[in-house]
């Protein structure tokens, strides 16, 4: 896997046109003139996470006696479902009516950032080739920083896109995800049996 294609996937997992609605929705009983700041320390809390389980994932994967085909099967399950969950029903609805007053970690850092499938990945990457990780740290880093930027215009993009130009893009990255959760299994399932 090169640094473009960690960082493309990384961006999908994180989901950051798919969360806008949910965004919005966790911000709103928020002062207008507080969002932008909560929005970035919850980014990261969310980015702290992801660069933990980066570097120590492994390490408990190891404590627990996982190994790295059983992982890559699991993610791609969870991968899968939470792909399955983008395609069919709108992400907005996950946490409505849950929220209330101003967010701090949850539901935002976590599970939107830092959620299953971004940490599954970022432990994946590392478990794949540990010589590589500033490679994999710079490529986290980067997803994050794309992530940001559209969470960040996340009011001005959902006026741009409106809320079905939000649920095609959902919709289209929940795709292309049902094709790396397939890819993960696979490749779980092959270095478990056939190696």
């Amino acid at each position: 896997m090169s640094f473009l294609s960690a960082t493309v996937l990384l961006v999908l997992v994180i989901n950051p046109l798919g969360n806008i609605p949910l965004f919005l929705c966790a911000l709103k009983s928020v002062d207008p003139q507080r969002q932008q700041r909560v929005l970035l320390r919850e980014l990261l809390i969310g980015l702290a996470v992801l660069v933990v389980f980066l570097f120590t994932g492994r390490y408990i994967l190891l404590v627990l006696g996982v190994s790295q085909s059983s992982l890559g099967i699991a993610g791609g399950i969870i991968l899968m479902l939470i792909a399955i969950k983008m395609i069919f029903s709108g992400s907005e609805k996950i946490f409505e009516n849950t929220v209330a007053g101003e967010p701090f970690v949850v539901p935002l850092a976590i599970p939107l950032i830092a959620g299953p499938a971004s940490m599954t990945t970022a432990i994946l990457l590392m478990a794949r080739d540990s010589s590589r990780w500033l490679e994999w740290l710079a490529a986290l880093v980067a997803a994050w920083v794309i992530s940001s930027i559209i969470l960040l215009f996340s009011h001005s993009l959902s006026r741009l896109l409106g809320d079905r130009g939000l649920t095609a893009i959902e919709r289209l990255t929940g795709m292309i995800l049902t094709t790396v959760a397939v890819e993960m299994f696979i490749t779980g399932v092959r270095r478990s049996f056939f190696n």
